[in-house]
This record gives C-alpha cells, structure tokens and sequence, in this order.
C-alpha cells in the first residue's frame, strides 16, 4: 500500500530532482509489410504505424496529466528494415524511399523519433543488408526523425569485420552527408554488438523478431535523484553507499512500471519491459558524471572511475529489477559525453579520454556514445574504434555501442551544438596511428570459446 511519505517523496523528486520518465518506446512489428513491391510495403508500413500509434502521443500526454509525471519522448520502434524490404528493394536508393516513409509516419503520428532503419549482421551480410548499409548516409540527410542501427557481432557469432570495416566508411559519409547539420546524422547512427531486442532508447531502439505484433516499453531516468540521495550518506562506508543507490533505483522503477501499466492499459498494447537506465540529459543536475564525483571522484576519469561505475551500474540493476516484472533493454548508467555536463566538463579540463571512456564501457550499460571526433578522422580509425568496442561486448557479454560524430570542418579543441537532449561536445581527439591492414583484412573475428554454452 502507498502511503502519503511516499506520494510525497516522489513528488519532491520530480520537481527538483529531476525524475522522468524519458521515454515510451512503442514498438511495431513490420513483418507482415513484407512484400515484393516496393510501393506496397511502404504503403503499409505508413498504414500500420498510423494506425497502432495514432494515440501514442496523446495517451502520453494525458498520462503526464492524469500522474503528474513527465514523460518526455514518445517513440516507435519497427522490425529492422533490411528484413522487412529485403524483397522489394534490389538497390541503396529503395531503401532511401522507406526511410522517407518512415519519416512521414513519424511526424503524422507526432513522435520525435523512430527507431529501426537497421540491419543484423553479426555473422554476415544480405544483399538487403548491404543495400541498407549503403543507403544509410542518404537516407539520415533526408529524414528528420529515422534512425538507424547495425548490429555487427555478438558472443555467439563473433565480430563480422567486414560489416565493421564496412561502417567506418558509413560513419564518413554520413558526416559528410549531413555536414552542414554539424554532422548530426550520426548522432542517430549508433553501431552495436550483442544489440538487445527490445531497447526503448534511441538511436539503437528496433522491435526485435521475436517480439509480439506490438509491445510498449518504458524507459525511465533519474541521475539526479540518484545524486541528492547519495549527498545524504556523504561519508559512509560502501555497504551504505550500495543500499542508498539499490533503494532509490528501485523507487525510480516503479514509477516507470506504472506508467508502462498504464499505457499498456489505455493503448491496448502489451507492457514490454522497463528498461531502468540512468539516462543523462545536459541540464545541471541530471548527470550521471555528478553522481560518480559524488562517490568520491575529484573529477570523471579518474583513476577509480571505472571501479565506481562498475559498482553504480550494478546497484541499479539489483535495485531496479525487484522493481519490474519485466526488466530489459540496456538497464543500467549512459555515459554519453555531449547529453551530460559533468563527462563535458571532464573532457574540457582534460580528465576524461577516448580511451577511459572505453575502459567505462566494460561495466556500463552501452558504449562509446555521443562523442565528437575531428572532421578528418579517417574511416579505417572508426572502424577500430568500433572494432575496439564491439569486442569488449562479445567477450564480456554484454551490450556495447559506438555512436561517433566525426564533424567535418573541426578539430580538436573546437565545440559543436547538437540542440536538445543531445546537447553539445568538444571535439576529443583520437589516436592518430592506423589500424587500416588490421581493420581491411576481411572475414570474420570468431566466436570467443565461452560462447559454446550447448
């Protein structure tokens, strides 16, 4: 039974600590818009995401009202799109047109983004993958709200290098493709291993295969209460430390699972999961960087960063996951550099790296995420970057990411505005020594031994 202390609290952490609700995630399967002409399936895809997703936007709205809890995005993830127009589009440019389509749903139905324009090729590549591979740099300079997605290994499979290579040369080109934008198409371009069917969050959000027709999922945040709770026990031994983050993850995931309920409930969709990130956003005060100095650290990348977030990611996951009857997506810290203040002024003053925010991502929930690199850095160097991190998730079991802006026209030491919640970035610099024979050798990086679990 809810009592007042707890109507209360959490009424004090939404109006000055920053709890939200940061996303409901509607995902849509597009298996049944499969079909050999192209016209056809982008005619049903529009009609069926207009048709399941017509109330998303209100429902959403209404249930801010009706709770007092904000909910700050409404989003649609689809089937990834190189199995649903694997038939119809025999080139790049047809991809291009259900990307448009997409596009056209997105803004008729009111969210603000839609996830999906991806491919799976963790062990290798379709001619419909390629093609949508290829498509990509186009299909994110003219669209405003699509994006995209490649998961190119996993423990099971291995790194498919080719795949990997293959991105790097994407991530160029889209760059140059939206440059005039800051290079923000990459910004909705996110490279995965072991990608989770059923994440809320974009840019990496798809409605897996083995998902229902429709589902709801919610992704919840709360940096900032994390923070104010751990300014209480300033001072105490760990054991206390862990208990305060386990508890106050677990208050910030029910009010994620009433509000997936209650969705559920309105829209006639099935709940999904609660995925309990802590998801920064540039506002002071919503940081998971803070939360880590409040640990303890004079500043993020400092040495006892990774061990601290490595206990932080863990103690959301124990607290969050009493919370939910159904936990998923990537659940647990976001260490995005340009959506948090506290990695941006790390990276200012020259505390935080590349590569310890690679170190980080061994504990944390994702990856290599909004990062600004110099304009010429060259396609043989992402894809090791990629390369890098796709390998600390297949060994390690885990979800890892990268999500990349080399933006053209600025070097290090230059700051790019991305608007929003995606707020803004130094340009970090990165190794300057090639990888190029590594990354070009072709083939695939097998499967580590401890995948054979038969």
């Amino acid at each position: 039974m809810i009592n007042i202390y707890e109507v209360n609290e959490t009424n004090n952490m939404i109006e000055h600590e920053k709890l939200d609700v940061r996303t409901i995630t509607m995902g849509i399967s597009r298996l049944d818009c499969a079909d050999s002409d192209l016209d056809t399936v982008n005619e049903k895809i529009y009609k069926k995401i207009t048709t399941l997703a017509k109330n998303l936007v209100s429902t959403g709205k209404d249930i801010e009202r009706d709770f007092g809890i904000p909910i700050v995005n409404k989003r649609i993830s689809v089937t990834p799109i190189a199995l649903v127009g694997g038939s119809a589009c025999k080139k790049p440019e047809d991809f291009v047109t259900i990307a448009k389509t997409l596009d056209k749903a997105a803004k008729e139905v009111g969210v603000n983004f839609i996830g999906g324009y991806s491919a799976l090729v963790s062990k290798g590549m379709t001619t419909a993958d390629k093609n949508l591979i290829l498509s990509i740099p186009e299909a994110l300079a003219t669209t405003d709200r699509v994006c995209s997605s490649i998961n190119v290994g996993s423990t099971k499979t291995g790194l498919n290098m080719d795949a990997v290579e293959l991105m790097g040369r994407i991530v160029t080109e889209t760059a140059q493709a939206t440059k005039d934008n800051d290079s923000l198409g990459c910004a909705k371009l996110v490279v995965f291993c072991n990608a989770p069917d059923d994440n809320p969050f974009m840019a990496g959000a798809f409605h897996g295969v083995t998902e229902a027709d429709a589902i709801i999922n919610v992704g919840v945040s709360g940096p900032g209460v994390v923070k104010v709770a751990l300014e209480k026990v300033r001072g105490e031994n760990f054991e206390v430390l862990c208990e305060t983050i386990k508890k106050t993850a677990f208050k910030i995931t029910r009010v994620g699972q009433l509000v997936a309920q209650e969705a559920s409930k309105r829209l006639g969709v099935p709940f999904g999961i609660i995925d309990l990130s802590l998801a920064p956003t540039p506002a002071v005060g919503d940081s998971v960087a803070e939360i880590l100095e409040e640990i303890g650290l004079e500043r993020v990348g400092a040495p006892g960063t990774t061990a601290a977030l490595a206990m932080l990611n863990d103690q959301v996951k124990k607290g969050g996951v009493m919370a939910s009857s159904y936990v998923g997506g990537l659940s647990g810290a976001f260490i995005p550099v340009s959506e948090d203040q506290g990695m941006i002024d790390a990276v200012t003053v020259g505390a935080l790296t590349i590569e310890k925010l690679e170190a980080m991502t061994c504990v944390c929930s994702v990856g290599l995420d909004m990062i600004a690199i110099p304009g010429d850095t060259t396609p043989s160097t992402i894809a090791g970057i990629i390369a890098d991190e796709a390998a600390i998730g297949m060994i390690n079991q885990k979800t890892t990411a990268v999500r990349v802006i080399p933006v053209i026209g600025k070097s290090v030491g230059d700051t790019v505005e991305f608007g929003g919640l995606l707020g803004y970035a130094p340009v970090m610099p990165v190794n300057p020594y090639s990888c190029e024979k590594f990354v070009t050798r072709g083939g695939r990086i097998p499967a580590p031994i401890h995948s054979f679990k038969n």
